[in-house]
């Protein structure tokens, strides 16, 4: 039987439990990116909590986007030193941090102080951008910066890299066919929707090696009218595999996704690990490790997920924003569900619970 603090490995990681924070926009970075204290103690008590794997807020490879305010960001040099003090305070607490990194596009409320990206012309459903159509040049320097971006993340000590190919950030919008508009070999079929996200993970794995984790977030379906189905996402999460990803992140929605049924939901003990059954078809699929995130909350559901399906890891995201110190409850022996009431009131100008004080 699989226990939720059994110690794996991931492309030689070692992880010393099952549990990863998901992804979190952070919001304390300055206003290029740059680290603040406030973001490495964060960082330090999610260290600190117990769980074996984190995952970084999204971290801007460019700087031809505006930031979206508090983002991190990796688009130059000047980011190595700073993030070398951030993994040595997590891995201090044995504790791997692993970076995704992203390019925002569209979704932005904002183009004031940069342009935004998008795969066609299409504006944005929620924010009304309009993003500036890619060139076959700018699709080559997007891949640039992302592969750039992955050498910087390795020297500066992060024990792996994530794509963000999900949420409408500006990888995922190639896949959606409402934001994919073009007719040249990066639209039109999935095998084309899918060609500037492979060729970006292959120009990242070209530059990291074979031994380094990469890992992609990707969404089991956009939820929205012409989004990309669960049987295109199965056909990408295939393609990755062929090509050599490390691990697989399932979620789903993006902003304009229809009611309750993006990204983040409002959910009951009745609909916990809301994309679970997408997971879970996607993990007998493909023999890559398959990581869960959304909704996730009671520790014996959990341990029923990894044994009674081929789900590896359980990601967690706005429970350690209430409870940082979550897993070191779990491991003491209080295994009460995560005390996070998922409601979605801690993404504000600050990100913190209401009901810290």
């Amino acid at each position: 039987m699989k226990t939720l603090f059994d110690q794996t490995q991931l492309t030689g990681m070692k992880l010393k439990n099952r549990f990863v924070r998901s992804a979190t926009y952070d919001g304390a970075s300055d206003k290029q990116g740059h680290t603040t204290e406030k973001l490495l103690h964060g960082y330090e008590n999610l260290a600190k909590g117990g769980v074996g794997t984190i995952i970084t807020g999204l971290t801007n490879v460019t700087d031809v986007e505006k930031l979206v305010p508090g983002q991190m960001g990796i688009y130059n040099d000047s980011f190595i030193g700073e993030y070398q003090k951030l993994t040595d305070i997590v891995h201090k607490h044995d504790t791997n941090i692993i970076v995704q990194l992203v390019c925002n596009g569209a979704q932005n409320p904002s183009t004031a102080d940069g342009l935004l990206w998008g795969p066609s012309a299409v504006a944005d459903l929620v924010f009304g951008t309009v993003p500036k159509e890619m060139t076959k040049e700018d699709i080559l320097g997007m891949q640039d910066a992302f592969a750039n971006g992955a050498i910087r993340a390795k020297k500066a000590g992060f024990d792996g890299i994530q794509i963000h190919v999900a949420h409408g950030y500006l990888l995922s919008r190639f896949l959606t066919p409402y934001y994919n508009r073009r007719t040249d070999k990066y639209g039109g079929s999935m095998e084309h929707r899918t060609r500037a996200v492979l060729e970006t993970y292959r120009r990242i794995r070209e530059a990291v090696g074979v031994e380094f984790p990469v890992l992609v977030k990707i969404n089991c379906d956009d939820f929205m009218d012409q989004g990309m189905t669960f049987e295109e996402c199965k056909y990408v999460c295939k393609m990755f595999e062929k090509a050599g990803v490390s691990a697989i992140e399932i979620s789903g929605g993006l902003a304009s996704s229809r009611h309750n049924e993006g990204t983040i939901r409002k959910i009951t003990s009745e609909t916990e690990s809301y994309f679970k059954q997408y997971a879970a078809e996607i993990a007998e699929e493909i023999d890559i490790p398959v990581l869960l995130v959304g909704g996730n909350r009671d520790f014996n559901k959990l341990t029923d997920i990894i044994n009674q399906t081929k789900i590896e890891y359980i990601s967690i995201s706005r429970p350690f924003i209430r409870e940082p110190e979550l897993i070191n409850r779990w491991i003491s022996g209080n295994r009460t569900p995560a005390k996070c009431i998922s409601c979605t009131k801690c993404f504000g100008n600050e990100i913190k619970c209401i009901f810290n004080h």
